[in-house]
């Protein structure tokens, strides 16, 4: 048994601080890295749902509702499949099928230079293939 002498008790209370101090730094990092392991999860996979995942750890974190850590962290290991690439996909080729040019490249065009086709005289007529002219129109009552 350690019985501290009367000049010693200073010594005792410096280093008994120090290590209460060191105490709360570490729990305080540990919360919070145990409240953003959804968002480190999400964010090294690169995941779709990435921004909904920190959010719900941001909300988790400051109401202290437990629920939103859960799903932000059931969110975080789920692959939500991409829907938008082959439907881009698709729409791009019903475009092409159709003889019109794609929305990107048409903005794009005009947002980027709309004088360069004035000044080579050549007139703005959309594009059409010439399988779109020659094609035979079905009948109305199919």
């Amino acid at each position: 048994m350690f019985i501290a002498a009367p000049g010693n008790t200073d010594v005792l209370m410096v280093v008994t601080a120090g290590f209460l101090a060191l105490c709360v730094i570490a729990f305080g990092v540990l919360f919070f890295r145990l409240h953003s392991l959804p968002e480190h999860i999400a964010h090294k996979s690169h995941k779709v749902q990435m921004e909904v995942v920190s959010v719900l750890c941001l909300i988790s974190l400051f109401t202290h509702m437990h629920i939103f850590w859960v799903i932000g962290l059931i969110l975080a290991f789920i692959d939500i499949p991409d829907f938008g690439t082959p439907l881009k996909r698709i729409a791009g080729g019903v475009e092409k099928i159709a003889g019109v040019e794609p929305l990107e490249e048409t903005e794009a065009t005009v947002h980027a230079e709309p004088h360069a086709k004035q000044a080579a005289g050549a007139a703005a007529s959309p594009k059409k293939s010439a399988a779109a002219g020659t094609a035979r129109k079905e009948p109305s009552h199919v």
